[in-house]
């Protein structure tokens, strides 16, 4: 286990605030807004109205936070040589660049699993969920994440879980819509980062990209891309007239993150394309204001 070397000549308030960046940074905040994913139902299902609702799906989203903080440690301490050996991870990731200890990282994620372990005590069925997205995500850091295909779909189904955790929390039931129209969109993110992988690092970046062509992930994308839009689009013309509208922000969306992927050598992380776009951030922002006031008004 590697031990954080202590420089006398750092004072010892800097070295405590410096570890506790690295502490944040471990648990990737910026990665969060993937969970805004468990709140899709209360949205299409018009609880949002209603207070308490309101208060259990962001404790789930929170819970969710915790759960993913606590994958991205695992995948951080199973990946730190080959992090360290990167050019841009072995600055960028705390454990890499010897910010935080991997004893700081354990402490921390234990932290987390108590702070998981008192939420499941209120919502035992979301935490059904989240334990399953936790046991599916430790398996892609362990394994999972060197199959080709199955890497692709074990991230494009923790997206999936995240709104059956929101459901669950809702006690409602999942759409077949938002099911098979969230499963087309993570596959097609995850398809896309995939391929900037490629670009960006080559084969030689992840053990899995080896098997992989960037043809092979366009096509990929490009089917997943169509089916997002497509079930989308029939979810709304056959369930929800109303809300024709809004097909135009989601057509737009996936346009304009195709160009920051083809243009703009974006794509490769998500959450950091929507939130370092302002086009694409007003599109997604646009589309929450028209869906929930089109809901609202119709009464749910």
């Amino acid at each position: 286990m590697t031990k954080e070397k202590v420089s006398p000549e750092v004072p010892a308030d800097r070295q405590i605030a410096s570890v506790a960046k690295g502490l944040v940074q471990l648990m990737r905040p910026r990665q969060w807004i993937k969970n805004g994913f468990v709140l899709a139902p209360l949205i299409f299902t018009g609880e949002f109205s209603v207070a308490l609702s309101v208060a259990k799906a962001v404790a789930a989203a929170f819970l969710f936070c915790c759960a993913s903080s606590i994958v991205y440690i695992i995948n951080d301490i199973c990946d730190i040589e080959r992090d360290r050996a990167h050019p841009i991870k072995s600055k960028k990731r705390p454990l890499a660049a010897g910010t935080v200890t991997v004893r700081h990282a354990v402490y921390l994620a234990i932290l987390l699993c108590c702070v998981l372990g008192t939420g499941f005590m209120y919502f035992p069925t979301t935490g059904v969920v989240i334990g399953c997205y936790l046991l599916l995500n430790t398996a892609y850091s362990l394994y999972l994440k060197h199959q080709p295909v199955v890497d692709i779909f074990t991230i494009a189904l923790g997206f999936v879980l995240r709104v059956y955790a929101g459901a669950e929390a809702l006690g409602v039931p999942v759409s077949g819509w938002m099911f098979v129209t969230t499963l087309c969109l993570a596959l097609y993110l995850a398809a896309v980062k995939r391929r900037q992988e490629l670009l960006l690092s080559g084969k030689d970046g992840r053990k899995v990209l080896k098997n992989y062509t960037v043809p092979l992930v366009d096509r990929y994308a490009e089917v997943s891309s169509t089916g997002s839009l497509l079930f989308y689009s029939l979810f709304v013309i056959t369930e929800r007239p109303d809300m024709v509208v809004t097909i135009p922000f989601v057509l737009y969306g996936l346009f304009r993150y195709w160009y920051i992927v083809e243009a703009l050598d974006g794509g490769e992380s998500p959450s950091d394309v929507l939130l370092g776009d302002l086009q694409l951030s007003l599109t997604v922002l646009l589309w929450l204001v028209v869906c929930i006031t089109i809901i609202w008004r119709s009464g749910g």
